[in-house]
C-alpha cells in the first residue's frame, strides 16, 4: 500500500516533535521543572535526538531527528533528509521544546503578572 502524501497540520507538526523528544521529559524532568537556559535544552536536546533517529509505520508520520544542528524532519511521505528541508533546526526545536513541554529560561527574567 503506497503512502497518500498530504500537507502537514500544525497537531501533526507538535505529533512528529513530541515523537523525536519524547526521551525529554523522562531524562529531564527535574530540569525541565527548574527551568533551563538555551545553551542547556541545546544540549538536552542534541543527547535526546542523539546521532540519528526515526519514525515510522502504517498511517504514521515518517519522523527523522538527528541531535546534529537539532534538526527534525516529518511527512506523511518517505522523508528524504537530504532534498527536504527539516521542520525544526536549531533554534526553532529549542523554541518547539519550551512551547510544547513548558520550559521556562531562568536567564530571562519577568515580572510577574499576578
Amino acid at each position: 500500500m503506497a503512502r497518500q502524501p498530504r500537507p502537514l497540520s500544525q497537531t501533526d507538526k507538535e505529533e512528529a516533535f513530541r515523537t523525536a523528544t519524547k526521551a525529554l521529559p523522562k531524562w529531564y524532568g527535574e530540569e525541565i521543572g527548574r527551568g533551563m537556559t538555551d545553551s542547556e535544552l541545546s544540549a538536552a536536546l542534541e543527547r535526546v535526538l542523539g546521532i540519528w533517529g526515526g519514525s515510522c509505520g502504517p498511517d504514521r508520520l515518517d519522523v527523522r531527528f538527528q541531535g546534529s544542528g537539532l534538526k527534525i524532519w516529518a511527512g506523511w511521505h518517505i522523508v528524504n533528509h537530504v532534498t527536504e528541508a527539516p521542520l525544526f533546526k536549531g533554534k526553532q526545536t529549542v523554541a518547539m521544546a519550551r512551547y510544547l513541554y513548558g520550559i521556562d529560561d531562568p536567564d530571562k527574567a519577568q515580572m510577574s503578572l499576578f
